[in-house]
């Protein structure tokens, strides 16, 4: 990822280059602005594909066709917002894009800089794999809010983090990814849901104190769980 144009303290940016892989379709407005949503879809490495909700506006696209089919790649940052889904808020995460433009080769890059609101989750696999969950807060740019992005760790950034505190700040580099797993209800029945996570390359401790506040609005239970 190129940073030579972007202020030291950046705190989130995310670069994704993909196929448009559903329909743009209007999202919100606002003050007479137009937003579009649709998924990209990024291939892997390993030839699997991660397929990341994008939100863009109707005055970031210039000589763009913003329609499915097209290869494109998006500079943004990597946003959450809390909707209700049955009297219940659910965090969904999305890339904002703030410019897009033709491409030819995949990308998946994202940096983030923020603080541990929760304890980190860490775990084994039946194959002996370490990994960590955690949940950052990044504070946006000129606004009094965050963003609140599961992140997931493995290896020895795994046991790393760990031992980490709430409150912690870290810089984390990474992908974003997609993944399908089932979920079992109450009644007995089980549910194919998607989640959405930054897989961490790369780890660094900034700071172990801090005067984080979080949003209350934000059901944090209900992050690592859906």
């Amino acid at each position: 990822m190129e940073y030579e144009d972007l202020k030291e303290e950046i705190t989130n940016v995310a670069v994704l280059a993909g196929k448009i892989c559903t329909e743009p379709t209007l999202s919100y407005q606002m003050e007479g602005e137009n937003f579009y949503e649709f998924k990209l879809e990024v291939n892997r490495l390993s030839e699997s594909k991660d397929f990341i909700p994008v939100t863009i506006s109707e005055r970031a696209v210039f000589g763009i066709k913003l329609k499915e089919g097209s290869f494109v790649r998006v500079v943004g940052e990597y946003r959450s917002y809390n909707k209700l889904y049955s009297e219940k808020s659910k965090l969904i995460l999305h890339l904002f894009a703030k410019e897009i433009s033709q491409a030819e080769e995949y990308e998946n890059e994202v940096k983030l800089v923020g603080f541990l609101c929760k304890e980190p989750v860490y775990r084994k696999t039946p194959f002996n794999r370490e990994i960590c969950d955690i949940l950052l807060a990044v504070n946006r740019t000129n606004y009094h809010k965050s963003d609140y992005i599961p992140c997931i760790l493995w290896g020895r950034n795994a046991r790393f983090v760990a031992n980490q505190n709430i409150g912690c700040k870290i810089e984390v580099m990474g992908r974003i990814q997609s993944r399908e797993y089932t979920k079992a209800l109450p009644s007995g029945e089980t549910e194919n849901k998607v989640a959405y996570e930054v897989s961490c390359q790369r780890v660094s401790i900034l700071s172990n104190i801090s005067n984080i506040k979080l949003d209350e609005t934000t059901q944090q239970d209900d992050v690592m769980n859906n």
